[in-house]
């Protein structure tokens, strides 16, 4: 699988370490300055709440996040999720993220819960597992 336009190495390489080491569930991704490159802010194994406390009031980001929850007949699950985090408070800079957020659809081909969350509530833990269910 090759590399989207604007993901510097070291975003390649924060989620080939989520996909291949299982050491961690979650990758931020942010431009960088100048806004050309998607590279890494955050690699970490947070919680859901952490997460959701963890993204910025005023910037968007691009997330990757294992979810794990139970199915509804109790086998636990793990399921990568695609965000594109646009609080209202960032909107000049929506398109350039919105270009970012389709190249890592493409090239995240197999990852099959993209979503666009504007408000916290729109990442509530049930609403993620109803999608990734």
């Amino acid at each position: 699988m090759s590399s989207p336009i604007g993901l510097s190495e070291g975003g390649v390489a924060a989620i080939q370490h989520l996909r291949e080491l299982r050491e961690i569930n979650t990758v931020v991704l942010r431009y960088a300055d100048p806004p050309d490159v998607l590279v890494p802010e955050l690699e970490a194994n947070l919680t859901h709440d952490e997460l959701v406390q963890g993204l910025p009031s005023d910037e968007p980001r691009l997330v990757l996040h294992e979810l794990s929850f139970a199915s509804p007949e109790g086998t636990r699950r793990n399921e990568l999720l695609l965000v594109f985090w646009m609080p209202p408070a960032a909107g000049e800079r929506e398109e350039t993220y919105t270009a970012g957020y389709s190249a890592l659809k493409e090239y995240l081909a197999d990852v099959h819960v993209h979503l666009t969350a504007r408000r916290a509530d729109q990442l509530a833990y049930r609403r993620l597992v109803a999608l990734a269910g």
